[in-house]
């Protein structure tokens, strides 16, 4: 059985690429970095999604000799030119704070019409094989930012971006519901390709 890394210590993740790999036939045994306690976890130093996955791709597969998968993601707001992007979970300024980060990003979008509300929820997962071997893959929940937050579920931007052909946020979707047209549930999908063809 092959091994197979993600990069990261958490378990949502974790549950669900795995969940992809069983659907698709795939029986690569993964684990997440907290298999491997002894690796720091590695600075985003990366301009872009892509750079970002790579760089925490590379780090492990070459810090442990098995091939590592990573992602990064955030939400694109069209007339923000893209950001927060890369920057969404410190967007205010703090690591993680979902409350300020919303808040500031709702009072920057104050006066945007409906009609200028557009944005997508990114994510760019990277497979990087010890050999230095990679592939890039990407998924993308495209939707229209509410002016106030609706919905208990999710975390992040989710109480905000209402998916194209919905009327709720994603935040009052159920977890399936979610999962089923997120950007990272698409990303991962689109790698199971990539495993089969690199690992087998």
């Amino acid at each position: 059985m092959t091994r197979l890394i993600l990069a990261t210590r958490n378990t949502g993740k974790i549950t669900e690429l795995k969940a992809i790999l069983a659907d698709a036939g795939l029986t690569h045994e993964l684990v997440g970095a907290d298999a491997y306690p002894d690796i720091p976890d590695v600075k985003e130093t990366g301009v872009t999604f892509v750079e970002n996955a790579l760089l925490k791709a590379h780090t492990l597969a070459q810090a442990t000799g098995f091939a590592a998968v990573a992602d990064d993601s955030g939400l694109c707001v069209d007339v923000l030119g893209g950001a927060p992007g890369i920057f969404s979970a410190r967007w205010a300024g703090r690591h993680g704070d979902d409350r300020a980060n919303l808040t500031l990003l709702l009072d920057q979008l104050s006066d945007i019409d409906e009609l200028h509300r557009g944005a997508h929820f990114a994510c760019v997962a990277a497979l990087v094989l010890p050999d230095g071997t990679e592939r890039v893959v990407e998924g993308r929940l495209r939707g229209t930012l509410r002016y106030a937050p609706e919905g208990s579920g999710g975390f992040g931007y989710d109480p905000i971006l209402q998916p194209e052909g919905d009327t709720r946020t994603c935040a009052e979707l159920t977890p399936e519901e979610k999962n089923a047209i997120s950007h990272r549930g698409q990303a991962f999908r689109a790698l199971v390709p990539v495993v089969r063809d690199l690992l087998g």
